[in-house]
């Protein structure tokens, strides 16, 4: 049996016909840029997303890019964020003539910590820290109570990547309460950050991405600086880029939006069945595979009807990660490596020294895997992935 990584035709066929008639008629109106679609879109996630603002970019890394431009962050200027992520996170900070700072993550979630956010804060005496960016890895939000009031305590604002957790919702209790309130993905810092490459839980049919924010000022500066910082037309009160969103993107986004909830419901089902498989094959104990973990559980038991985790993937610590690797690979099953080296050991920061360890990311970095997760896969094929991941350490 062959088992990818990902397949995006299971989706596709859903809305097939509706997307190919759809982008037709975007071909026909002759509106290429801007217009109705992407506007249309920006209504739908802000919605979504219960945020103010949402403004439609050329890509998740573009988001990024320019939510930092925004800040005005530039030369001379840090910013505190995980070594646990795409290239992207880091590579923005970089393209300002900025430099990351970063502290590790929690060995659990895989997210940032806020207490080695916090430790670092503190020892910013010269207060050169002008943005913290949390990535909400794997669809899992980061602990964004904790970082929230940082953030306040520091005076310092808050990007929040989340590239891989569109719809994902943290839970925040109430002190000294059962209640509390859910928070979807984007909304709690100064902007939200995603992405629609089309392997995300949101994928476009190309590249794609999205700014949320409820603050209106900092909103209205993203939208003047994604268009050259131009308004009105040929009058530019300051430099921006092109990071507009293609409304043939927008198009195909509004059309599977309308089924996004159901496929984030899809790869938990899948989630809850791989961590049933595993348990069955006694893969647990001994720890040969720990499985992923949420977090942040509501306590008062609504996480069956809430998007705690969405799942874009489904991540596996694992002794003898990369022999385990080559053995599914002879079996047709394809696993990914996110990430086989923490942003600090990339090659173009090898001359700059970061005087915080990075061991649990290090050690993630060298047992984590990606298996299949995708809305579509059977579950005859999580079986089958199961049963070869049970051999192999039989």
């Amino acid at each position: 049996m062959k088992v990818p990584l990902l397949d995006l035709s299971p989706t596709l066929a859903e809305q097939r016909q509706e997307i190919i008639d759809k982008v037709i008629q975007v071909v026909d109106s002759t509106r290429y840029i801007q217009g109705p679609e992407v506007e249309g879109l920006e209504d739908e996630i802000a919605d979504y997303c219960s945020v103010s603002h949402a403004i439609g970019v050329s890509s998740g890394t573009d988001a990024l890019l320019v939510s930092l431009m925004a800040l005005d962050v530039g030369p001379g200027d840090q910013v505190l964020t995980t070594p646990y992520s795409f290239f992207a996170t880091m590579g923005v900070i970089l393209r300002l003539g900025a430099m990351p700072v970063f502290a590790d993550i929690d060995p659990i979630s895989y997210n940032i910590d806020p207490s080695a956010i916090e430790a670092i804060l503190e020892k910013d005496s010269e207060r050169k820290i002008k943005a913290i960016i949390p990535v909400h890895l794997y669809g899992q939000c980061a602990d964004m109570k904790r970082i929230m009031a940082i953030s306040e305590k520091y005076g310092i604002p808050v990007i929040e990547d989340a590239a891989q957790a569109i719809g994902a919702e943290f839970y925040e209790p109430e002190s000294g309460s059962e209640n509390g309130n859910w928070h979807k993905a984007g909304s709690l810092g100064v902007c939200g950050c995603f992405s629609f490459f089309p392997s995300k839980n949101l994928g476009a049919l190309g590249d794609g991405g999205m700014v949320v924010s409820r603050d209106e000022a900092f909103a209205q500066k993203v939208r003047l600086l994604r268009n050259h910082g131009g308004a009105p037309k040929y009058y530019h009160s300051m430099v921006g880029g092109n990071f507009r969103l293609d409304p043939l993107q927008a198009a195909v986004l509004r059309i599977k939006l309308k089924n996004l909830e159901k496929w984030h419901g899809q790869r938990r089902e899948n989630a809850e069945r791989y961590n049933t498989l595993f348990q069955v094959e006694k893969l647990i104990e001994p720890a040969q595979i720990t499985l992923p973990t949420a977090v942040f559980k509501d306590p008062v038991g609504r996480n069956s009807r809430s998007n705690y985790h969405i799942y874009n993937q489904y991540i596996v610590r694992v002794e003898r990660r990369d022999e385990l690797r080559n053995w599914l690979a002879q079996k047709d099953i394809a696993t990914e490596i996110y990430y086989p080296l923490g942003l600090h050991q990339q090659e173009c920061l090898t001359k700059m020294t970061n005087p915080h360890p990075m061991v649990h990311t290090e050690k993630a970095a060298k047992e984590t895997l990606a298996l299949p997760i995708y809305p579509g896969l059977t579950p005859e094929m999580q079986e089958y992935v199961v049963k070869s991941i049970a051999d192999f350490y039989r």
